[in-house]
């Protein structure tokens, strides 16, 4: 991603939250994503919080959206499988609508838009990465392999591991996000508790979390 946004895009505004709300309304559930997913070759994983309740094997709260998260360098594979439906790119509290190529370089998240409804369906983050190996955009030292990162349900829907998760909510903790770590928490192994209190330490040390962790 480039250091600078580019020009234009759609400035949202506070005002404007509850009008996108509306238009997240539709969005899909984790069983369409996988379903419309199947058979892609780029390794992908549904994130944040659909992803701990994937792990926990059942909806806990209400989510007002969905996301995944691709390799950047495999994004063209997801936006050629959903050709019928338009991309927007996201960033800055601005929305830059059929996203151009100058634009997706610049930025990191893109809104999949439904043309005829202006509905959005699937969020989706364009992920650093080096090869086959998994880059945490907020710390680049922070490489896994997609191998260990990609967690899997019963019924094969790919999720981002736990831990990795409440690393991302780690950052501004809303209270939506703290109910997640306090339902999530409990569940987690030892190694788990482990990785995420030495990624804690190294992005946010002090965090309030560690204590608990």
């Amino acid at each position: 991603m480039n250091d600078e946004l580019p020009s234009g895009g759609i400035e949202v505004s506070p005002g404007d939250v509850e009008a996108l709300e509306a238009r997240w309304a539709e969005c899909w559930k984790p069983h369409d994503v996988a379903r419309r997913l199947a058979g892609i070759s780029a390794p992908w994983y549904i994130a944040a919080g659909w992803a701990l309740d994937l792990f926990r094997g059942e909806q806990t709260r209400e989510h007002h959206d969905i996301e995944i998260g691709v390799p950047a360098g495999q994004f063209p594979e997801i936006r050629e499988h959903f050709a019928e439906f338009t991309f927007d790119a996201v960033g800055a509290a601005r929305i830059w609508e059929s996203a151009t190529p100058q634009v997706l370089s610049a930025t990191r998240q893109t809104w999949l838009r439904e043309p005829a409804t202006g509905h959005y369906l699937l969020d989706v983050f364009r992920e650093p990465h080096d090869g086959e190996v998994w880059i945490y955009r907020r710390d680049e030292t922070i490489r896994l392999p997609y191998a260990e990162i990609i967690r899997h349900t019963s019924d094969r829907i790919p999720y981002l591991s736990p831990e990795l998760v409440l690393l991302f909510k780690a950052k501004h903790v809303r209270p939506k996000d703290q109910a997640d770590f306090d339902g999530v928490l409990p569940l987690l192994t030892h190694t788990q508790r482990e990785t995420l209190s030495r990624l804690l330490t190294q992005v946010h040390p002090g965090h309030a979390w560690l204590a608990a962790v």
